[in-house]
């Protein structure tokens, strides 16, 4: 198996949103804002095969769904999709993915589900070959979403999805179209039934699984969020993220699994360690994956 990092349609959004409670002197240090106040952001997808003898895609991106003023308002700075050049510069077009997994369904996640906006036409769901992988509590969230997050969502995707009769809808640690091979673990603290994917390593002594690599979503959506106090203003209960993200960091570091990030603008992959002060930080960092073999 090899694992390709996927480029996606970028961002610029508020940095004190993307840092939450953390002022502006501590997080510029991480991330540089330019006039407006908006940093960099990645909108980065993991492509992996043969995985379960397939080629899976987790998550899409933001893509280039948005109509002009939307797009300037979300802050995207590309108008083509850029995932689907980065698909084709990989050695893939969209309709070659087997399965697309999707930690959550906010728009800079699954827009890159849809063919690029045209003035008058309705929205149009690619990867026609593709199995669409949710999980069960978060399906429910999006299609009654929270006044919190309504907009976060993109009203007609769930429907789509539905109507492709290539949705799964996974409700506990595996799904039927992948097996074994990837398992999953969930998170409330930014969205209910956030779904965390790893593929899964090689058996230790201790009969877990060492290595692998967990596609982190919105739980640490890059270095910076490493820092387990470092949460994100548009996180629905930034205390429970906090716990949830503490255990989660615990056991990938000590199964050794690698931490794919969606959203830093300069690293795709990384392992974690602690510092002299007992701290999680990030060593051994890959800014892309070009058939990377998973060691």
């Amino acid at each position: 198996m090899k694992l390709w990092s996927i480029r996606g349609n970028t961002q610029r959004l508020d940095g004190g949103a993307m840092f939450g409670n953390a002022p502006r002197a501590v997080w510029e240090k991480w991330a540089v804002p330019d006039e407006l106040n908006r940093i960099e952001l990645a909108c980065r997808a993991l492509l992996a095969s043969p995985l379960e003898g397939k080629t899976v895609l987790f998550e899409t991106g933001i893509g280039a769904f948005f109509e002009p003023r939307l797009r300037e308002r979300y802050g995207v700075q590309e108008n083509q999709h850029v995932l689907i050049d980065s698909l084709r510069e990989a050695g893939f077009e969209h309709e070659d993915i087997d399965v697309v997994v999707l930690s959550h369904l906010h728009f800079d996640h699954a827009g890159g589900l849809l063919a690029p906006w045209v003035e008058g036409r309705a929205p149009e769901l690619l990867f026609p070959n593709a199995t669409f992988v949710v999980g069960a509590e978060h399906w429910q969230r999006a299609l009654q979403p929270h006044p919190r997050d309504r907009a976060s969502f993109i009203p007609e995707l769930p429907a789509l999805l539905e109507q492709s009769g290539r949705l799964e809808v996974v409700q506990g640690e595996y799904s039927r179209v992948l097996g074994r091979s990837v398992r999953f673990s969930f998170s409330d603290g930014h969205t209910p039934g956030l779904m965390l994917a790893e593929i899964v390593g090689q058996p230790g002594r201790d009969g877990l699984a060492h290595g692998g690599v967990v596609f982190c979503a919105d739980l640490v959506p890059g270095r910076s969020w490493v820092h387990v106090p470092i949460t994100m203003g548009y996180d629905r209960n930034a205390e429970l993220l906090i716990d949830e993200k503490k255990q989660f960091l615990e056991d990938k570091l000590a199964r050794n699994v690698h931490l794919f990030f969606t959203h830093d603008p300069q690293v795709a992959l990384a392992q974690l360690q602690r510092d002299e002060k007992g701290r999680f930080v990030t060593v051994h960092e890959h800014s892309e994956l070009k058939a990377r073999a998973l060691a």
